[in-house]
């Protein structure tokens, strides 16, 4: 049954792969569909980008043992701010931006914005180098649940996983990706619903489980009774860092902005905003909030051996084969969607932002796209490579990988990229300030922490404290600096004022 599911649904992302190669033909439609991208397609590129294994296998067991049913907050701050607030605030601004200037990726919009080929290269040299350690947690996270659902090697998980995703981005670029990130959206909604109702039917239903939870009680984290089953369970501050990072990191991404690139028009923009917030609801917070039961299987769970990224799979193995089946597929999904959001995000920086014109001249389109696939396949080699490494040396945990990648590029291009929408007096210099504090401040947290103040010794913290400090950057840094010149600026910002007809219903008339 299980093996059939998955042949079945391998076989059906590798057809909507091939199905959609006379979409991506040159670089605007391999990258970013056409422009032409509805709101359901859209909105369920966005959220399962931004949902993979490493929520529902990494935070979600993580968080939710350390923080109870208090971690939904994580779930209801991805909703808010992670999708309805980023959909909101960047969605239209991103979309007629990135389009009066022609740029395809987060590098070339910086590269335009501020008439800069060298700050272009940098943010692609960001981009490449930290999106490498978040994919390697994409496969990692996969790995303990097919160990346990088929009892199989873990490189063949990572072979499987990186093969079929490379077939199907390879063949149809952006709009295959879309189509199959729908399926594979649909498949995560009713797969988590149906997940979590047999979970908590497995413990006497909801209020048995949340009594039983209520009931535990362990000393290193609290003395306070029921505090796992508590508002904001036993430690808030670091949950709040937990929220922001999850939450905020969002908009500085450049797989998850790139997505407002594409979109088709207005209305696509007011729909998408909708569901995604609904996709994020449902699929973020019931991860978190299932992972806050946990602790109810501590009986069958050795954090000290396994980790934190045994407890879902835990939670799950003595379920019916039927849905450990679902959650397989439901982990899957998850994962190749975003998998196949990073490799395009950071092959085709690396070829339209780096090499072109730098390093390869008169690199027309047949040459870009086909540069575009090579990447994809070296990337997605590097990163599997890395998995492996990563899993049998025991490195870290799914967390802190993702922790790592996400504190570095929104630490490095959440300001500058909010505020050069909105402001004209951002500087270029305020970015140059913004890039290389974000970038150096995680590799220090990576590798030398114990420099660094306590609360800044974990990723999820740090990346937190990076992207609320560059807010405060760009603009001190832009006012002190030299200010940027005006005709580009107003040039920048005319095509927010283009005159655009529209019917009454949305504008009344005069």
């Amino acid at each position: 049954m299980k093996v059939v599911l998955l042949i079945a649904y391998f076989a059906v992302m590798v057809g909507i792969g091939l199905y959609c190669r006379k979409n991506a033909t040159d670089v605007n439609g391999f990258v970013l569909g056409g422009r032409s991208v509805g709101p359901w397609l859209t909105a369920f590129a966005y959220g399962t980008s931004y949902f993979s294994a490493v929520v529902f296998v990494g935070y979600a067991g993580q968080f939710g043992w350390r923080y109870g049913i208090a971690a939904t907050w994580a779930g209801i701050g991805n909703a808010i701010i992670g999708s309805l607030l980023a959909w909101v605030i960047l969605g239209r601004r991103t979309r007629i931006m990135t389009q009066h200037l022609d740029s395809a990726t987060m590098p070339q919009f910086f590269g335009e914005r501020y008439k800069s080929q060298p700050l272009k290269i940098v943010a692609s040299v960001i981009i490449f180098i930290f999106l490498i350690p978040y994919t390697a947690s994409l496969y990692n996270g996969l790995s303990r649940l097919f160990g346990m659902a088929f009892n199989i090697d873990y490189s063949i998980c990572i072979i499987l996983m990186a093969v079929l995703t490379a077939i199907y981005v390879i063949a149809g670029g952006y709009m295959a990706t879309a189509i199959n990130d729908f399926i594979q959206g649909l498949i995560m909604l009713f797969g988590i619903v149906t997940v979590i109702a047999a979970v908590l039917k497995s413990n006497g239903g909801f209020l048995a489980a949340l009594d039983g939870l209520g009931r535990i009680t362990d000393e290193t984290v609290s003395t306070t009774p029921g505090i796992f089953a508590s508002f904001f369970g036993p430690d808030p501050l670091n949950l709040m860092f937990v929220v922001i990072l999850t939450s905020l990191g969002t908009w500085g991404l450049p797989q998850m902005v790139q997505k407002f690139y594409a979109i088709k028009d207005e209305e696509s923009i007011k729909k998408g905003t909708i569901i995604s917030t609904f996709f994020a609801l449902v699929v973020a917070g019931g991860c978190y909030f299932l992972g806050g039961f946990g602790r109810l299987f501590s009986d069958q769970i050795d954090i000290a051996a396994n980790g934190f990224d045994s407890v879902i799979p835990t939670m799950l193995q003595n379920l019916s084969p039927a849905l450990i089946a679902l959650v397989v597929i439901l982990v899957l999904s998850a994962s190749m969607s975003t998998l196949s959001s990073l490799v395009i995000a950071s092959s085709s920086t690396l070829t339209i932002d780096f090499l072109k014109d730098n390093f390869v001249k008169d690199m027309d389109e047949k040459k870009q796209v086909l540069t575009i696939r090579v990447l994809i396949v070296v990337f997605i080699a590097v990163s599997a490579i890395i998995a492996l490494i990563q899993y049998k040396s025991a490195v870290t945990f799914i967390a802190q990988l993702m922790g790592i990648s996400w504190g570095a590029l929104a630490g490095a291009f959440l300001a500058p990229f909010l505020y050069s929408l909105y402001w004209k007096g951002t500087t270029k210099i305020s970015c140059w300030v913004c890039f290389i504090f974000g970038s150096v401040l995680m590799i220090v947290d990576m590798l030398a922490p114990q420099i660094l103040p306590a609360i800044m010794r974990s990723p999820i913290n740090c990346g937190s404290i990076a992207m609320l400090a560059g807010l405060v950057i760009v603009p001190v840094v832009s006012l002190i600096t030299p200010k940027p010149d005006k005709q580009l600026v107003e040039e920048t910002f005319a095509c927010y004022d283009k005159d655009t007809v529209v019917p009454q219903k949305t504008a009344l008339g005069k």
